[in-house]
């Protein structure tokens, strides 16, 4: 009964969650469209599985997933053995973000618009490892004390050489990539892990050196991806305009599961999409059981109920795609498709502003990252202000982002000039707010925003004349990453400058 309740109050969570979304397309639908889409029931059943699948996975990490991470990270850090520490940094990083329900989405889309030369597993399998690799560095950050803001300036004065150097065609798409690393898998672990670390090493400071393991985790794959799109495009150039795989794409999006509804073979369809739910999980489960039994050598406290919660995650992975497929995405194609055809600018800016604003505030993630730095700070920041600032940060992003689509503007100069105001903020910015202000850029992209901006920017550059979707479509989410970033840094700089000019006045 304990477990039942606690599932419903999951569940109200993640509807809680989705809400905004539906408040922001409903007034749009029904104020300024003023109409009612066709597929209204299909989307609406999806958007209730992805309620489900959210609230299942969820549970599922609360009864499985972490106290069996916590578990293992408390006895490697009674070890103190470096080389083991490291290895399950690397592991749990890698493992985390290859079933990351997000990134998958994602890497299908870029595959399908691309016509096949960018590959959907070997994205994925290139990000994973740069986060795994970003997790060991972190710990390593972490148990020597190294201050974040060099990691942070020198790994943007990169990611902004290789955008110089990357095809147009992947620039957008590795920056989403690495916004999408972070979501309902990896932030909790990943920022549990980095805080535990710095709380239990002695002059280590959680606010300093706790966090930036999330900010660390969006910048090192938009490096990578940019490398792989340099080898994948200087093989020859595409001789198919992609617009032809856009329009599959979205039709894709459109029909969602009704193709496979007709099919008389749809239970071995959706078996086989089961499988493969369980396949992306795997790794996660290949780590613990490893370290668990190899290195630890003790056997799993509960081993019915963590059998039981992994199965709860697999399902709840399984149900939150399908969901995509049937509601998220058709919303996002269908919104971008009908307010291009208001021929209103500026009804599509407000649509990406309220939206990017109204996720955010609701996102759970940004939530427990702000009450937990607020705890930290000691009275220097407020959770509430730091979810307005990134909230406002976020709505900014995407409509700059949308701004960019619509004019058809280059994305490098704007990622390189976003980027290039991250290096200077960081390195006028007072230290304590430096791995805090990475992270909320990190943590910005729910499992509801990613597929639905990503929807939007796919729609967006489809259906607007002389728009190339590979090109133009993606990067939406990139820009949500980034201007939060700007904004907490921005209200810390002038909080500091405001704190030392009272100080004067009072001396």
């Amino acid at each position: 009964m304990h477990h039942l309740n606690e599932f419903w109050d999951t569940l109200k969570h993640s509807f809680r969650n989705l809400l905004p979304i539906i408040l922001v397309v409903s007034f749009f639908q029904f104020l300024i469209m003023q109409s009612v889409p066709d597929d209204l029931v299909s989307i609406a059943a999806g958007l209730l599985i992805v309620v489900m699948g959210v609230a299942l996975f969820l549970q599922g990490l609360e009864m499985g997933v972490f106290p069996i991470g916590k578990s293992l990270s408390n006895n490697f850090a009674r070890r103190g053995s470096l080389p083991i520490l490291l290895s399950f940094g690397f592991s749990l990083g890698f493992a985390a973000v290859i079933a990351e329900p997000a990134l998958i989405a994602v890497a299908d889309q870029a595959q399908t618009i691309s016509e096949g030369r960018i590959d959907a597993l070997t994205l994925r399998l290139i990000v994973a490892i740069s986060v795994g690799f970003v997790v060991a560095l972190g710990i390593m950050r972490t148990l020597f004390g190294h201050p974040l803001h060099w990691y942070m300036i020198i790994g943007y004065i990169l990611v902004v050489l290789v955008t110089f150097f990357a095809p147009e065609e992947i620039v957008g798409l590795a920056y989403d990539s690495g916004g999408v690393t972070t979501n309902i898998v990896t932030v909790p672990l990943i920022a549990a892990l980095g805080m535990g670390l710095a709380a239990s090493i002695k002059g280590r400071n959680v606010l300093t050196d706790g966090f930036g393991l999330v900010g660390l985790a969006v910048m090192v794959p938009m490096i990578t991806v940019q490398g792989y799109g340099i080898l994948v495009y200087n093989f020859g150039s595409v001789d198919e305009t992609i617009q032809a795989a856009a329009a599959g794409a979205a039709a894709m999006a459109d029909e969602g599961m009704a193709t496979t509804d007709a099919d008389v073979h749809f239970l071995i369809g959706m078996l086989k999409d089961l499988a493969i739910m369980f396949r992306d999980v795997l790794p996660i489960i290949a780590v613990i059981l490893f370290f668990q039994y190899a290195i630890i050598r003790k056997p799993i406290a509960h081993v019915h109920k963590v059998i039981f919660g992994f199965l709860m995650v697999i399902f709840g992975l399984y149900a939150f795609v399908v969901g995509l497929k049937m509601g998220l995405f058709p919303i996002g194609t269908n919104m971008a498709e009908q307010l291009i055809e208001l021929d209103q600018v500026f009804f599509i800016y407000l649509f990406a502003f309220m939206i990017g604003f109204a996720t955010t505030m609701a996102e759970p993630a940004l939530i427990a990252i702000g009450d937990k730095a607020e705890e930290a700070a000691q009275g220097k920041l407020k959770g509430n202000v730091i979810r307005l600032l990134v909230a406002l940060g976020v709505a900014m992003g995407i409509t700059i982002g949308v701004h960019r689509i619509i004019t058809g503007d280059s994305i490098h100069y704007y990622i390189i000039a976003g980027y290039t105001l991250v290096i200077i903020l960081t390195m006028l910015s007072p230290k304590y707010i430096v791995a805090l202000a990475f992270d909320l850029g990190g943590v910005t992209t729910s499992e509801v925003t990613v597929p639905l901006v990503t929807a939007l920017g796919i729609g967006l550059a489809t259906h607007i004349d002389g728009r190339d979707v590979m090109i133009d479509g993606f990067g939406l989410i990139a820009f949500a990453s980034i201007f939060p970033i700007v904004t907490v840094m921005l209200y810390a700089i002038f909080a500091d400058l405001y704190a030392r000019r009272a100080a004067r006045m009072q001396g």
